[in-house]
């Protein structure tokens, strides 16, 4: 049971990646089409919504890595709890399975955690560069 409640921890953490993956992405959709067909091209009212836009994204970036350690933690303590529980089971699966990744040097593990903290970190650099587009279409 307490392993079930570890993958639904898991789930929501996938859920979530995909919520920030999705709302960034859309937001950046937006900034062409706000551009190019809602706005004046030559209107300073452009920069002030891109560098909202850009604020936005930026934010939301910094909220999804936060969200990301805090799933990290939760996860590592709930496999904590695993690894005491585990000795009093039949067969200690998750020790097991860390005995044959060590074993095999074919097998070359990457924490998940550590690969997913850098996508907000990657999707952040164009919120950052349309930050930086704006404020000095506004300071001209």
């Amino acid at each position: 049971m307490y392993v079930e409640m570890m993958d639904r921890v898991t789930e929501r953490r996938g859920k979530t990646n995909t919520f920030y993956l999705s709302l960034l992405s859309g937001l950046l959709t937006l900034v062409p089409v706000l551009v190019e067909k809602i706005l004046l091209p030559q209107s300073k009212d452009k920069y002030i919504v891109l560098l909202i836009l850009a604020t936005l994204g930026f934010c939301l970036c910094f909220i999804w890595r936060s969200n990301i350690d805090s799933y990290k933690q939760i996860n590592f303590l709930k496999f904590q709890v695993i690894y005491e529980i585990e000795p009093n089971l039949p067969f200690p699966c998750y020790k097991r399975e860390w005995e044959i990744l060590e074993e095999n040097p074919r097998i070359q593990y990457r924490r998940l955690s550590k690969i997913e903290k850098y996508v907000p970190l990657i999707l952040a650099i164009p919120y950052l560069g349309l930050f930086i587009y704006s404020l000095s279409g506004l300071l001209r």
